[in-house]
């Protein structure tokens, strides 16, 4: 039976290794129940007694038909293993036994039948009973975890992809599938990098690079060639993930395909184009009316007979000079109003740009009292940009200026070529903008006007534009002085 350790002087061999079995059985953190060939209980460790409700008269010499539940006998057929082992002198690796005893809640054990021999014959049968209750419900909770996870990836409407430490893909959710057109089989072992549009790939492979080497990457637009062969927009965002010993073994992407934001986006960007051209309407038609007259008056002075071949001459050269430049008025007003394609960038000189918007705008300054000064580089500046992009972020910035100044004022616009960056600076005169809104001026929707006078949009697509030209744009403004507008783009 089992026995406790006394503290009393140890007086003999034999009462030592009674005593070192006591101590033996009861620090075992097992439930422990010696059984002899009659399946009767002949010792029990304090854990199975505490754990079972039980004491030491009621268990020691009792039958496993007294000291098990009925119900647990006959579902684990233990009496029967018990016995087995016994006969075959082997040990038996049982099953999980689902015990509760009155008055506390459920256990779950794990149980072992151990032969005990003497002399080669088994002459006891060791139960050793685990409690697992912790463990099994910390695996039902993972693997409730795990399918909710599994749901997640499979009806999430972003793209989720998981590759390995090289970014070669391991897994590809129902959502990837549906935006690219490939399945899990056709990209499993790709690498990602090999998805993306040609001039993309360099920028894929240094993020992976970064994240394997256990640093953290901004997100950003990367486009993806789908099985089309279409281009899909997308914004990744990426993380790693360390094993045991800290090394990063996995890595994993969320991509948000933007194909319908960017064309809602182009959208409202062209709304906004059609609405500056009204109020361009006023300096267009003045623009206009100068080549126009002057090319009138020489007409008429021709229709009457010019005398002298040189002054008719004259007449025609003017002619042709008015007919060229209401031309590249016009081209420039269609240029400025078709719809911009997001992506389609291509190197160009900012200078000319910046020049040509100015000039396009510079009589509506003229009837608001504006004193337009410009200041460019002699040289060229080339940036991969977009221009019709570009020259509505400067025409939105320029028309805030006038707007800005209602009794005139000056308007300065400066391109300048500082450390590897090109830079675009709009400077005005006006009320200036309150320190309270200027980190919301950006924000979509956000306006100071009257309701009905301004979408909000203006500024909110200028930060857009820039952004998608891996640029910045920053003010800076004082009320009651003006505001300045600085552009920053990376030169070619």
């Amino acid at each position: 039976m089992a026995r406790r350790v006394s503290s009393n002087i140890l007086s003999s061999p034999e009462k030592w290794q009674e005593q070192l079995y006591d101590m033996l059985l009861e620090s075992i953190p097992s439930s422990v129940l010696l059984v002899d060939r009659s399946l009767r209980v002949i010792s029990a460790n304090r854990n199975f007694l505490e754990k079972g409700r039980r004491n030491e008269r009621s268990t020691i010499g009792a039958s496993m038909n007294d000291v098990f539940p009925t119900p647990i006998l006959e579902f684990t057929k233990i009496e029967a293993k018990v016995r087995r082992v016994f006969e075959q002198g082997e040990l038996l690796r049982g099953d999980q036994i689902t015990y509760r005893a009155p008055g506390i809640p459920t256990r779950i054990y794990y149980y072992t039948v151990v032969p005990v021999k003497a002399e080669g014959r088994v002459e006891c049968a060791m139960i050793l009973m685990d409690d697992i209750t912790e463990k099994v419900r910390l695996v039902e909770q993972a693997h409730l975890v795990q399918m909710r996870l599994a749901n997640v990836v499979e009806y999430a409407n972003d793209l989720l992809v998981s590759a390995d430490a090289e970014g070669c893909i391991v897994t590809w959710n129902p959502a990837a599938e549906r935006v690219t057109g490939f399945s899990s089989r056709d990209v499993q072992g790709r690498a990602m990098f090999d998805l993306c549009e040609h001039g993309d790939q360099e920028d894929m492979k240094s993020m992976i690079q970064q994240l394997a080497r256990g640093k953290s990457v901004r997100p950003r637009e990367l486009r993806l060639v789908a099985s089309s062969g279409a281009l899909i927009p997308v914004a990744w965002a990426f993380s790693y993930m360390r094993d045991e010993s800290g090394k990063v073994s996995a890595l994993v992407a969320v991509g948000r395909d933007l194909t319908e934001r960017h064309a809602f986006e182009a959208q409202l960007a062209q709304n906004v184009k059609l609405a500056a051209l009204g109020v361009m309407a006023g300096g267009i038609a003045h623009e206009l009316r100068n080549p126009l007259s002057v090319s009138y008056s020489a007409a008429q002075f021709l229709n009457e007979g010019a005398p002298d071949p040189a002054f008719h001459a004259e007449c025609v050269q003017k002619i042709l000079a008015g007919i060229e430049r209401a031309s590249g008025i016009i081209e420039n007003l269609l240029r400025f109003s078709r719809p911009s394609e997001v992506g389609n960038t291509k190197i160009i000189d900012l200078v000319p740009v910046v020049r040509e918007t100015a000039r396009l705008l510079s009589n509506q300054g003229a009837l608001q009292k504006v004193t337009v000064t410009e200041n460019y580089p002699a040289v060229s500046i080339f940036i991969n940009g977009n221009v019709s992009q570009l020259q509505q972020v400067l025409m939105n910035l320029i028309f805030n200026a006038y707007a800005a100044m209602p009794d005139g004022g000056e308007l300065k616009i400066a391109v300048l070529h500082e450390d590897g960056w090109a830079v675009i600076v709009v400077r005005d005169t006006g009320c200036g903008i309150a320190e309270a809104n200027r980190a919301k001026i950006f924000d979509p929707f956000f306006t100071t006007k009257a309701a009905g006078s301004g979408t909000g949009l203006g500024l909110s697509i200028c930060h857009t534009i820039i952004s998608q030209h891996e640029g910045s744009i920053d003010v800076d403004s004082v009320t009651g002085k003006g505001s300045t507008f600085t552009i920053r783009l990376s030169t070619r």
